[in-house]
């Protein structure tokens, strides 16, 4: 199940695993927590499929710009925890703006790119979608809401959904785990 409520995604303080890098941009210092690969499984479920669970990787990384690169790539498990075949990836920008804001700018290889508007606040971020453009032949997708948290040193992060004519609904979500430090 998908986290309940979004105090699940409330970061409990800790010390932080790493040295904000040295030359990351002053306005990303506030993403820093983000910085890094990430790892693990999750979960899907929506109308018209059958429930399933994901491997993800997650990167997150600087250039010394006032943006962070991601890249998302998963992959669908089997019982056993075996990957078995590719399934979606996502890349593109997250750009932090004053008073906590945040915009993020995505592109999927399905033929969706997406403007994402929303808030940092300290270890969680909440964004929502503002455009959605599809190719000709991408499935229909008309919007979505993101949570991601640092919870006890795990990202986590849900992903609600409006497409193929159903609202906003859960989809996504998964627990991930720090695999490497930024350098």
């Amino acid at each position: 199940m998908p986290p309940t409520s979004e105090q699940e995604l409330i970061d409990v303080p800790a010390p932080a695993p790493y040295q904000i890098p040295s030359d990351l941009h002053p306005d990303c210092v506030k993403l820093a927590f983000l910085l890094g690969r990430w790892e693990g499984k999750g979960h899907g479920d929506y109308p018209g499929i059958e429930p399933f669970t994901f491997g993800q990787e997650v990167v997150f990384s600087h250039n010394g710009k006032a943006f962070l690169y991601y890249t998302s790539r998963t992959w669908l498990l089997d019982e056993e925890g075996t990957a078995v075949r590719p399934l979606a990836m996502e890349t593109g920008f997250w750009r932090p703006q004053p008073e906590g804001g945040l915009e993020v700018v995505l592109a999927h290889p399905t033929g969706v790119a997406e403007v994402w508007y929303g808030e940092i606040e300290g270890a969680r971020i909440e964004i929502v979608t503002d455009l959605v453009a599809r190719t000709t032949t991408a499935k229909e997708y008309t919007g979505g809401q993101r949570l991601y948290g640092l919870v006890e040193g795990s990202l986590m992060w849900t992903f609600d959904m409006a497409a193929m004519g159903h609202s906003l609904q859960s989809h996504l979500w998964a627990k991930l785990e720090r695999a490497d430090l930024p350098s």
